[in-house]
């Protein structure tokens, strides 16, 4: 009997001093914070799926606001709703996912082997400027396009090609799937170049010139030596490009609310905005099921394969492939796509921008009334230009304000989890972390966005209901971040050794000494790394934040959303070049300091 309280005694000892250590507290900590941002929001977005609300009377006359119902599930699921509510958005949203895919991939590869594999000049420069059409919102090419193609069937202002060639172009080109699957594929496409890049880099090209010794053909090697070494980062850049287009909500917006043609998320904003949450909820949790059912799908594929080995023990050489005569032609098609996919659309958003009469596209309607004018009663019901409109500038300060909270706030919490998953490495607490802290980026924005409305429109215990306020629209910019700054936090640990705060242990210091002292002075790098991730991703977010801003919380992308719904053009475009100025500053910078991102 006394040795087992013997043992007993010694148990708990031990699980005290275990509990007690400083990444142990940590780990703890963050899976907390985790099941506050991540896991109940979820589940009260489940919930509130399954009960009335006090909208439901315009639906049901049985509706009892609070009580349990399956009415939303059976009426989203099987009724004379359904095609219009779930197949036709479900269904155009895989098709839009899977067309951005392909095309999408078609262009990286190309372009990655190009710049990668071959002798085309200034593939340096290329290789920079191939990165910003992905670093430009998906938004911006979606009106641009419109200021391009839109015609005078819809309604409103004509764009300019019809206003040059008096040739309305047809409503096919102009809105629904083709225009969204095209502009998506230009924003997606550097997804799959940076990708295919560093697959392409790692081969070593002894394998490609044996293969040409023996007589090989030059589409002979790449279809069963090369393309095989880099299925892992085709299959990759694929999948994740399908589950970003799955769930992105500007562009199909813009492109496809005008020919009737919904997507899930363009459907979730419109359940929501109609005052029926429920369907938004339901039709939220569809969205997260399949883009994590894609992840896991991409994981069980990449996992299976092993035999990818490119870079061994052994010598390696890479060299490039001469062009020969196609050299040039090559070399204009690249600055071609780059043209149309980086330089295209911010010219035809700034002509948009200076132009008095919208459709009106002349030299004699040229104007600065929406950048610096003091406003006119004839255009835009009188407000003032972009740069001096009070509703505008203290949407900028929102948007700074924002963007400079959020990333300061994940970028710490960021080195938190990097401290608590290298410290712990190989321990099911610290893989815990590791894998939790990824959840938020397996749901699509606007979904994610509907978790926090559900959760947080009202009262929880002695939390008070948080929408419309700032602290909600920044909590979700955080939460939704984490999984870019936990991986920027665990790389800058992982250059860290452990020996420097050994030692310091060893001479007394406390742990918040050790932690203020040594450990984030080491690892400031790799947060300011992600500081800049998440400040330039926020600047340009529209899809998370759609649901939860209001008049006082409104950002610059979602006064664009605003003033393009009312016609504005002018002042959206106006709004979407500052916008763009402001990203591809920050990408600048983050790249001057020698970090590059993916956004």
């Amino acid at each position: 009997m006394q040795v087992e309280k013997e043992d007993i005694r010694i148990k708990l000892s031990r699980f005290r001093n275990y509990i007690r250590q400083p990444h142990i507290i940590i780990s703890l900590v963050l899976l907390l914070l985790l099941l506050f941002i991540v896991l109940i929001p979820f589940i009260k977005m489940v919930k509130d799926s399954f009960i009335w609300h006090f909208a439901d009377t315009r639906l049901s006359r049985n509706a009892r606001p609070g009580s349990f119902t399956l009415f939303h599930w059976q009426r989203i699921l099987a009724s004379q709703i359904t095609r219009n509510v779930l197949i036709r958005p479900l269904l155009n949203s895989l098709s839009t996912a899977l067309g951005v895919s392909f095309f999408a991939l078609i262009i990286g590869a190309l372009l990655a082997w190009l710049l990668t594999r071959t002798d085309l000049p200034f593939r340096r420069l290329l290789a920079t400027l191939a990165v910003l059409p992905y670093v430009i919102p998906s938004y911006i090419h979606a009106l641009a396009w419109l200021t391009l193609f839109k015609n005078d069937r819809i309604g409103g202002a004509v764009g300019i090609f019809q206003y040059f060639f008096n040739l309305s172009p047809p409503n096919w080109l102009s809105y629904g799937y083709f225009p969204i699957v095209l502009t998506l594929s230009i924003h997606y496409f550097p997804y799959t170049f940076l990708l295919l890049s560093a697959a392409l880099s790692s081969i070593d090209s002894r394998l490609e010139e044996s293969g040409e010794i023996l007589g090989a053909t030059r589409l002979y090697i790449l279809r069963r030596i090369t393309f095989p070494l880099v299925i892992p980062a085709l299959l990759s850049s694929f999948i994740l490009t399908f589950s970003r287009a799955l769930g992105i909500f500007g562009t199909p917006y813009f492109l496809g609310s005008p020919v009737r043609f919904f997507t899930l998320s363009t459907q979730i904003y419109s359940s929501i905005t109609n005052r029926i949450p429920a369907a938004g909820y339901i039709l939220a949790f569809m969205l997260v099921t399949i883009s994590s059912a894609v992840i896991y799908i991409n994981q069980r594929i990449i996992g299976r394969r092993k035999s990818f080995v490119t870079i061994a023990g052994k010598g390696f050489r890479a060299s490039l492939t001469p062009l020969g005569r196609m050299k040039y032609p090559a070399l204009l098609m690249v600055v071609i796509l780059l043209i149309i996919s980086v330089l295209l659309p911010l010219v035809m958003l700034v002509w948009q921008t200076l132009t008095l009469y919208p459709g009106d596209y002349s030299l004699d309607n040229l104007s600065f009334l929406f950048w610096i004018g003091k406003g006119n009663t004839e255009f835009a019901e009188g407000e003032a230009g972009i740069l001096r409109n009070p509703a505008i500038i203290k949407a900028a300060w929102n948007s700074i304000k924002l963007a400079l909270t959020a990333a300061i706030f994940s970028g710490f919490i960021g080195v938190f989890i990097g401290y608590a998953v290298v410290k712990g490495r190989n321990t099911k607490l610290a893989n815990s972390v590791e894998q939790t802290f990824f959840l938020p980026y397996l749901v699509p924005g606007i979904a994610f966005g509907a978790l926090y409305l559900s959760l947080f429109t009202h009262r929880i215990g002695p939390i008070p209901a948080l929408y419309g306020t700032f602290f909600l629209v920044a909590l979700v910019c955080i939460a939704k971040n984490l999984p870019f700054t936990g991986r920027a936090g665990i790389t800058a640990m992982l250059q860290i050794g452990s020996e420097l705060e050994e030692a310091s242990e060893i001479a007394g210091a406390r742990w918040s000494t050790r932690f203020r002292r040594i450990i984030l002075p080491l690892s400031i790098r790799g947060a300011l790394a992600g500081f800049i991730l998440v400040f330039i991703t926020v600047m340009r977010e529209l899809s998370l934040i759609i649901l939860l801003v209001t008049p006082e919380t409104r950002t610059l992308t979602t006064m664009t959303f605003r003033y393009q719904e009312q016609g504005y053009t002018q002042f959206s475009s106006a709004i979407s070049v500052l916008i763009v100025l402001i990203v591809v500053a920050g990408e600048l910078i983050s790249r001057k300091m020698g970090k590059k991102s993916i956004i």
